[in-house]
């Protein structure tokens, strides 16, 4: 199999790769060299259209296909996606900015987890029954796919987040219309060629590229796309639900998060320091995910910051394929300047820059790119806008608080509820702190460990509805009750 990046991508439509029906197309850039390296297809409704019948026609077969054929499907794309995990972990960084090493470590081999994950679970998902004695009845529940969904996914992680969608979509036997973020759509084009090569009958994946308002509402739109499963910025979350919910489409929102890192004075403290420096900034805090609000007891908090802005320091700033860097390029220009204008509102709000706060030239290749020195800033109240809005990018802010009480006001103190990170010893201070705070993810003393089985999603304005498991599963199917009596 060629998986050889065109200059110009092209759509995945029933089962052959076409370019867009207007002839237009963006600019792909390199982040970390500001370089066009690729075009992709600017698509609209009229490609939309062509896609939703492609899978139409394709749904009566494949959502009567027997799960144990499409899980031989699906696990033959997990094989696929890890037999060219180094071809794909390289289009990843040259797409995204992301270290080679990250690429090749979280995104690639969590996307071929995605695929097997739900490939198996299809196979043992099922449905209830319930025997009703004095009305001598049995009701049984069905659960069985929805027809034509629409997947739309980010840019920050994005054959991961791609394939989080898409993998249980498919294994409940829907057909599926997926549009990967226009400014990292080089691995979705690869996954359509994977899929391809795997056997995955025509029209039931279709990957169509370009922006939000042309080719994204032309999906949210559609009619006969009667489900909608989107992660990306709660501003753009708040657009989908104005769209679809009239329409009375199934809606799943994994939006932003402004998380809280919880630390008190007696937790492990190697442990800790090394996984809040991880989730402070890895992907360059490109993550929802990521603790952007570090809380730390006030009777720790000088000890903490002085070695938390020595061990930032020492994170690398370089070339995404210097195995050596640490941290990579920002996604893009546009966003890089958001992240620069961020610092300069924090400076603004009276914020201290403790570390970082300036952009940075490379020398060699990169010394167009768009690189942001890893941040950390002090001196600012929870009701900042700093506090207040995500960011997403490296940059932190610490607070202190004294007791369980302040430390639980501040973590709940944004329109936020993604996640959340506890760092305690003690287990009932940390069940207590678990259950109060307003987050739907609750780590204690770890950071990003994920279970594919548990429920994923936040409270607030991070989303609506759970992403994993037999959530996922549950979102991308309708629910049928059957009564017999007898």
């Amino acid at each position: 199999m060629d998986l050889k990046i065109p200059y110009h991508l092209e759509n995945f439509i029933g089962g052959n790769f076409i370019g867009p029906l207007s002839g237009e197309f963006l600019d792909g850039i390199n982040p970390a060299s500001g370089e066009v390296y690729y075009q992709i297809p600017n698509s609209n409704k009229k490609d939309i259209a062509i896609a939703v019948s492609a899978a139409q026609k394709a749904f009566a077969s494949w959502s009567n296909t027997a799960a144990e054929q499409r899980f031989a499907i699906l696990n033959k794309i997990a094989e696929l996606i890890e037999q060219y995990a180094d071809e794909l972990a390289l289009a990843e960084t040259n797409d995204n900015g992301k270290p080679l090493w990250l690429s090749k470590a979280v995104d690639i081999k969590r996307a071929a987890d995605n695929f097997r994950f739900f490939a198996t679970g299809i196979m043992h998902f099922a449905g209830e029954s319930h025997f009703t004695n004095d009305k001598n009845a049995v009701n049984y529940t069905l659960r069985q796919p929805i027809g034509v969904v629409g997947c739309i996914s980010p840019w920050n992680l994005p054959l991961y987040l791609f394939t989080w969608k898409i993998a249980p979509a498919l294994a409940a036997g829907n057909c599926v219309i997926a549009k990967p973020s226009e400014i990292t759509p080089v691995t979705a084009f690869l996954l359509g060629k994977i899929c391809k090569e795997a056997g995955l009958p025509d029209g039931v994946l279709n990957i169509v590229h370009g922006d939000g308002p042309n080719c994204g509402e032309a999906i949210i739109k559609h009619p006969d796309i009667k489900a909608i499963s989107f992660t990306g910025s709660t501003r753009a979350g708040e657009r989908i639900a104005s769209i679809a919910a009239p329409m009375f489409k199934k809606l799943s929102l994994e939006l932003g998060g402004k998380n809280p890192n919880i630390i008190f004075a007696d937790c492990d403290w190697e442990k800790m320091m090394k996984e809040t420096i991880r989730s402070s900034f890895s992907n360059q805090g490109q993550i929802c995910l990521c603790g952007s609000r570090i809380l730390i007891e006030k009777s720790i908090y000088e000890k903490f910051k002085s070695e938390f802005i020595a061990r930032t320091k020492q994170l690398t700033v370089g070339d995404p394929l210097d195995e050596k860097s640490k941290q990579g390029a920002i996604v893009s220009k546009v966003h890089f300047e958001k992240i620069m204008n961020c610092i300069a509102i924090a400076k603004e709000e009276g914020g201290t820059i403790l570390c970082g706060g300036n952009a940075i030239q490379l020398a060699g290749r990169c010394n167009t790119g768009y690189f942001i020195e890893p941040t950390i800033i002090e001196n600012l109240g929870p009701d900042c806008k700093t506090n207040q809005e995500e960011i997403f990018g490296p940059v932190v802010t610490l607070q202190s608080f004294e007791t369980e009480e302040a430390a639980l006001q501040l973590a709940n103190a944004t329109n936020y509820g993604l996640a959340c990170s506890i760092w305690t010893q003690d287990t009932g201070k940390a069940n207590r702190m678990a259950i109060k705070v307003q987050s739907g993810i609750i780590w204690i003393n770890c950071w990003l460990l994920r279970d594919l089985r548990t429920p994923f999603g936040g409270m607030k304005n991070s989303g609506v509805g759970r992403e994993g498991g037999w959530e996922a599963l549950r979102f991308f199917t309708e629910t049928k009750n059957v009564c017999i009596q007898f």
